[in-house]
Protein backbone atom coordinates (compact mmCIF):
# COMPACT_ATOMS: atom_id res chain seq x y z
CA UNK A 1 0.00 0.00 0.00
CA UNK A 2 1.43 3.20 -0.99
CA UNK A 3 1.78 6.38 1.79
CA UNK A 4 0.14 9.11 0.68
CA UNK A 5 2.71 12.43 -0.18
CA UNK A 6 2.37 15.16 1.62
CA UNK A 7 4.07 17.44 -0.84
CA UNK A 8 1.70 16.72 -3.17
CA UNK A 9 -2.29 16.37 -1.67
CA UNK A 10 -5.27 14.91 -3.32
CA UNK A 11 -7.60 17.15 -5.49
CA UNK A 12 -10.30 18.63 -2.93
CA UNK A 13 -13.20 16.67 -3.37
CA UNK A 14 -15.96 19.11 -5.24
CA UNK A 15 -18.90 20.74 -3.08
CA UNK A 16 -21.23 22.59 -5.56
CA UNK A 17 -24.97 23.99 -5.15
CA UNK A 18 -27.55 23.52 -6.92
CA UNK A 19 -31.41 23.89 -6.35
CA UNK A 20 -32.46 25.79 -2.90
CA UNK A 21 -28.69 25.10 -1.82
CA UNK A 22 -27.53 27.73 -4.29
CA UNK A 23 -30.67 29.82 -3.63
CA UNK A 24 -29.89 30.27 0.11
CA UNK A 25 -26.08 30.89 -1.14
CA UNK A 26 -27.31 33.75 -3.46
CA UNK A 27 -29.06 35.46 -0.96
CA UNK A 28 -27.01 35.00 1.72
CA UNK A 29 -23.99 36.76 -0.35
CA UNK A 30 -26.33 39.96 -1.15
CA UNK A 31 -27.40 40.34 2.44
CA UNK A 32 -23.76 40.32 3.57
CA UNK A 33 -23.11 42.38 0.35
CA UNK A 34 -26.21 44.73 1.57
CA UNK A 35 -24.91 44.82 5.30
CA UNK A 36 -21.01 45.78 4.40
CA UNK A 37 -22.41 48.67 2.45
CA UNK A 38 -24.70 49.69 4.90
CA UNK A 39 -21.91 49.68 7.65
CA UNK A 40 -20.00 51.91 5.03
CA UNK A 41 -22.37 54.18 4.27
CA UNK A 42 -22.48 52.74 0.79
CA UNK A 43 -25.86 52.19 -1.03
CA UNK A 44 -25.82 48.47 -1.70
CA UNK A 45 -27.77 49.16 -5.03
CA UNK A 46 -24.31 50.61 -6.50
CA UNK A 47 -22.18 47.08 -5.74
CA UNK A 48 -22.10 44.73 -8.47
CA UNK A 49 -21.80 41.47 -7.40
CA UNK A 50 -19.56 39.33 -10.15
CA UNK A 51 -20.63 35.40 -10.28
CA UNK A 52 -16.80 33.64 -10.66
CA UNK A 53 -18.04 30.64 -12.37
CA UNK A 54 -14.50 29.31 -12.93
CA UNK A 55 -15.90 25.46 -11.22
CA UNK A 56 -19.64 26.13 -12.08
CA UNK A 57 -21.17 23.94 -14.70
CA UNK A 58 -23.52 25.38 -17.21
CA UNK A 59 -26.89 24.42 -15.56
CA UNK A 60 -25.54 26.40 -12.64
CA UNK A 61 -24.71 29.81 -14.49
CA UNK A 62 -28.56 28.80 -16.14
CA UNK A 63 -29.96 28.72 -12.26
CA UNK A 64 -27.98 31.78 -11.48
CA UNK A 65 -29.66 33.81 -14.52
CA UNK A 66 -33.16 32.41 -13.07
CA UNK A 67 -32.02 33.92 -9.67
CA UNK A 68 -31.17 37.72 -11.16
CA UNK A 69 -27.63 37.36 -11.61
CA UNK A 70 -26.38 38.84 -14.67
CA UNK A 71 -22.86 39.05 -14.57
CA UNK A 72 -19.84 36.35 -14.61
CA UNK A 73 -16.06 35.93 -14.50
CA UNK A 74 -13.82 34.16 -15.78
CA UNK A 75 -10.61 33.11 -15.55
CA UNK A 76 -9.44 31.39 -18.99
CA UNK A 77 -10.30 32.67 -22.63
CA UNK A 78 -11.41 29.32 -23.70
CA UNK A 79 -13.86 28.81 -20.91
CA UNK A 80 -14.85 31.82 -21.32
CA UNK A 81 -16.07 31.20 -24.57
CA UNK A 82 -17.66 28.12 -24.24
CA UNK A 83 -19.50 29.58 -21.12
CA UNK A 84 -20.67 32.40 -23.40
CA UNK A 85 -21.81 30.52 -26.48
CA UNK A 86 -23.40 27.72 -24.28
CA UNK A 87 -25.34 30.15 -22.60
CA UNK A 88 -26.73 32.63 -25.43
CA UNK A 89 -27.76 28.89 -26.83
CA UNK A 90 -29.64 28.93 -23.73
CA UNK A 91 -31.28 32.36 -24.26
CA UNK A 92 -31.54 31.60 -27.90
CA UNK A 93 -33.73 28.59 -26.96
CA UNK A 94 -36.15 30.46 -25.01
CA UNK A 95 -36.52 33.11 -27.01
CA UNK A 96 -37.10 30.59 -29.70
CA UNK A 97 -35.00 32.19 -31.83
CA UNK A 98 -32.13 29.50 -32.77
CA UNK A 99 -31.19 29.43 -35.91
CA UNK A 100 -28.32 26.84 -37.40
CA UNK A 101 -25.38 29.34 -37.73
CA UNK A 102 -24.05 29.63 -40.91
CA UNK A 103 -20.83 28.17 -41.81
CA UNK A 104 -17.65 30.13 -40.58
CA UNK A 105 -20.03 32.43 -38.99
CA UNK A 106 -18.29 34.82 -36.06
CA UNK A 107 -19.02 34.57 -32.38
CA UNK A 108 -23.10 35.77 -31.05
CA UNK A 109 -22.88 40.05 -31.07
CA UNK A 110 -22.47 40.50 -27.17
CA UNK A 111 -26.10 43.17 -27.54
CA UNK A 112 -28.17 40.23 -27.94
CA UNK A 113 -27.48 38.46 -24.46
CA UNK A 114 -29.88 39.69 -22.75
CA UNK A 115 -28.15 41.75 -20.40
CA UNK A 116 -25.65 39.08 -19.50
CA UNK A 117 -21.96 40.26 -19.12
CA UNK A 118 -18.65 38.39 -19.36
CA UNK A 119 -15.56 39.52 -16.99
CA UNK A 120 -12.23 38.35 -18.03
CA UNK A 121 -10.61 38.70 -14.07
CA UNK A 122 -7.97 35.94 -14.86
CA UNK A 123 -4.63 36.73 -16.05
CA UNK A 124 -4.47 37.62 -20.18
CA UNK A 125 -2.25 36.69 -22.33
CA UNK A 126 -1.56 39.24 -25.28
CA UNK A 127 -2.22 36.62 -28.34
CA UNK A 128 -5.52 35.88 -26.62
CA UNK A 129 -6.77 39.59 -26.38
CA UNK A 130 -8.72 39.73 -29.44
CA UNK A 131 -10.62 36.19 -28.62
CA UNK A 132 -11.63 37.39 -25.51
CA UNK A 133 -12.91 40.54 -26.51
CA UNK A 134 -15.24 38.86 -28.64
CA UNK A 135 -17.51 38.45 -25.70
CA UNK A 136 -16.10 40.08 -22.75
CA UNK A 137 -17.86 43.32 -21.48
CA UNK A 138 -15.02 44.12 -19.09
CA UNK A 139 -11.21 43.40 -18.52
CA UNK A 140 -10.06 43.05 -14.89
CA UNK A 141 -6.29 42.45 -15.62
CA UNK A 142 -4.91 44.86 -17.23
CA UNK A 143 -1.63 45.53 -16.20
CA UNK A 144 1.01 46.12 -19.35
CA UNK A 145 1.21 48.95 -21.71
CA UNK A 146 1.62 45.92 -24.54
CA UNK A 147 -1.80 44.14 -23.14
CA UNK A 148 -3.37 47.11 -23.45
CA UNK A 149 -1.78 47.89 -27.50
CA UNK A 150 -3.15 44.24 -28.16
CA UNK A 151 -6.49 45.21 -27.11
CA UNK A 152 -6.23 48.08 -28.93
CA UNK A 153 -5.77 46.42 -31.94
CA UNK A 154 -8.70 43.78 -30.97
CA UNK A 155 -11.14 46.95 -30.70
CA UNK A 156 -9.59 48.35 -33.71
CA UNK A 157 -10.70 44.93 -35.81
CA UNK A 158 -14.04 44.55 -33.66
CA UNK A 159 -14.89 48.40 -34.12
CA UNK A 160 -15.90 48.95 -30.89
CA UNK A 161 -14.26 50.55 -27.57
CA UNK A 162 -13.28 47.83 -24.79
CA UNK A 163 -13.25 48.37 -21.62
CA UNK A 164 -10.85 47.72 -19.14
CA UNK A 165 -9.31 48.04 -15.28
CA UNK A 166 -5.98 48.10 -14.53
CA UNK A 167 -4.74 45.56 -12.32
CA UNK A 168 -2.65 47.28 -9.20
CA UNK A 169 -0.35 44.78 -7.37
CA UNK A 170 -0.78 46.56 -3.98
CA UNK A 171 0.71 43.65 -2.21
CA UNK A 172 3.86 43.25 -3.57
CA UNK A 173 3.64 40.33 -3.83
CA UNK A 174 5.74 38.64 -6.42
CA UNK A 175 2.88 35.89 -7.18
CA UNK A 176 0.92 38.07 -7.86
CA UNK A 177 -0.17 40.00 -11.90
CA UNK A 178 -0.67 43.88 -12.06
CA UNK A 179 1.41 46.83 -12.17
CA UNK A 180 3.16 48.26 -9.13
CA UNK A 181 1.02 51.46 -7.78
CA UNK A 182 3.45 54.00 -8.60
CA UNK A 183 3.67 52.72 -12.23
CA UNK A 184 -0.80 52.72 -12.62
CA UNK A 185 -0.49 56.66 -13.62
CA UNK A 186 2.10 56.72 -16.23
CA UNK A 187 -0.02 53.18 -17.43
CA UNK A 188 -3.23 55.12 -17.60
CA UNK A 189 -1.37 57.72 -19.30
CA UNK A 190 0.09 56.05 -22.19
CA UNK A 191 -3.58 53.84 -22.72
CA UNK A 192 -5.63 57.34 -22.86
CA UNK A 193 -3.92 57.67 -26.35
CA UNK A 194 -5.45 54.68 -27.48
CA UNK A 195 -8.66 54.93 -29.38
CA UNK A 196 -10.14 52.09 -28.60
CA UNK A 197 -9.11 50.79 -24.92
CA UNK A 198 -11.28 53.20 -22.22
CA UNK A 199 -10.16 52.88 -18.65
CA UNK A 200 -13.04 52.07 -16.16
CA UNK A 201 -11.16 52.29 -13.16
CA UNK A 202 -9.07 49.94 -10.91
CA UNK A 203 -8.88 45.85 -9.55
CA UNK A 204 -6.96 44.52 -6.66
CA UNK A 205 -6.10 41.20 -5.10
CA UNK A 206 -5.24 40.81 -1.12
CA UNK A 207 -3.03 37.89 -0.15
CA UNK A 208 -5.11 34.71 1.24
CA UNK A 209 -5.60 35.02 5.08
CA UNK A 210 -8.00 33.19 7.15
CA UNK A 211 -8.58 36.60 9.12
CA UNK A 212 -9.90 38.90 6.19
CA UNK A 213 -9.16 41.84 8.19
CA UNK A 214 -5.52 41.51 6.50
CA UNK A 215 -6.37 42.54 3.44
CA UNK A 216 -7.75 45.98 4.50
CA UNK A 217 -3.92 47.74 4.50
CA UNK A 218 -4.51 46.09 0.81
CA UNK A 219 -7.92 47.68 0.17
CA UNK A 220 -7.08 50.78 1.44
CA UNK A 221 -3.78 51.46 -0.63
CA UNK A 222 -5.75 50.70 -3.83
CA UNK A 223 -8.87 52.62 -2.78
CA UNK A 224 -6.21 56.00 -2.14
CA UNK A 225 -4.61 55.27 -5.61
CA UNK A 226 -8.20 54.93 -7.02
CA UNK A 227 -8.89 58.36 -5.02
CA UNK A 228 -5.97 60.07 -6.25
CA UNK A 229 -6.63 59.02 -10.02
CA UNK A 230 -10.11 60.38 -10.23
CA UNK A 231 -9.14 63.94 -8.96
CA UNK A 232 -6.14 64.03 -11.23
CA UNK A 233 -8.40 63.07 -14.15
CA UNK A 234 -5.45 60.89 -15.25
CA UNK A 235 -7.48 58.08 -16.69
CA UNK A 236 -10.69 60.25 -17.59
CA UNK A 237 -13.37 61.74 -15.96
CA UNK A 238 -14.88 60.38 -12.74
CA UNK A 239 -18.18 59.33 -14.70
CA UNK A 240 -16.62 56.92 -16.93
CA UNK A 241 -13.26 56.44 -14.10
CA UNK A 242 -15.99 54.54 -11.47
CA UNK A 243 -14.99 51.16 -10.87
CA UNK A 244 -12.93 49.93 -7.89
CA UNK A 245 -12.78 45.98 -8.07
CA UNK A 246 -11.54 44.44 -5.20
CA UNK A 247 -12.91 41.03 -2.72
CA UNK A 248 -13.39 37.79 -3.11
CA UNK A 249 -15.45 35.18 -1.56
CA UNK A 250 -13.25 35.57 2.06
CA UNK A 251 -12.71 38.82 2.32
CA UNK A 252 -15.35 40.60 0.42
CA UNK A 253 -16.93 42.42 3.06
CA UNK A 254 -13.90 44.17 3.91
CA UNK A 255 -13.55 45.44 0.27
CA UNK A 256 -16.77 47.09 0.55
CA UNK A 257 -15.83 48.73 3.67
CA UNK A 258 -13.05 50.38 2.07
CA UNK A 259 -14.83 51.38 -1.22
CA UNK A 260 -14.95 48.49 -3.49
CA UNK A 261 -17.98 48.80 -5.61
CA UNK A 262 -17.35 45.45 -7.68
CA UNK A 263 -16.74 42.36 -5.35
CA UNK A 264 -16.04 38.53 -7.44
CA UNK A 265 -17.27 36.53 -5.48
CA UNK A 266 -16.75 32.72 -6.83
CA UNK A 267 -16.58 29.53 -3.97
CA UNK A 268 -18.88 31.27 -1.40
CA UNK A 269 -21.55 31.52 -3.76
CA UNK A 270 -21.42 28.31 -6.10
CA UNK A 271 -19.37 26.22 -3.97
CA UNK A 272 -15.70 25.11 -4.91
CA UNK A 273 -14.92 22.65 -7.77
CA UNK A 274 -12.31 19.70 -8.15
CA UNK A 275 -8.85 21.69 -7.25
CA UNK A 276 -5.83 20.74 -7.47
CA UNK A 277 -2.83 21.40 -4.82
CA UNK A 278 -2.35 25.45 -4.75
CA UNK A 279 -5.43 26.18 -7.06
CA UNK A 280 -7.39 29.51 -6.35
CA UNK A 281 -10.97 29.37 -6.53
CA UNK A 282 -11.76 33.32 -7.76
CA UNK A 283 -8.17 33.74 -10.43
CA UNK A 284 -5.59 31.91 -11.79
CA UNK A 285 -2.65 32.48 -14.14
CA UNK A 286 -4.50 32.07 -18.00
CA UNK A 287 -2.15 29.46 -19.65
Amino acid sequence: MTSPDPTNPPASTPTLYTGEALRARVAEVRQRIEQAAKRSGQNAASILLVAVTKYAGVDQIRELLQLGVRDFGENHVQQLLQRASAIEEHLARQRGLLATPAKGAGPVPISTQQGVRWHMIGHLQRNKAKKAMEVCRLVHSMDSLRLAEEIQAAGLKLDRVCDVLIQVNSSGEESKFGCAPAAAGRLAEEIMTMANVRIRGLMTMAPYHPDPEKARPVFARTRELFEDMRRSGIAGPPGVFNILSMGMSGDYEVAISEGANLVRVGSALVGEGRRGPGDDADESEEV
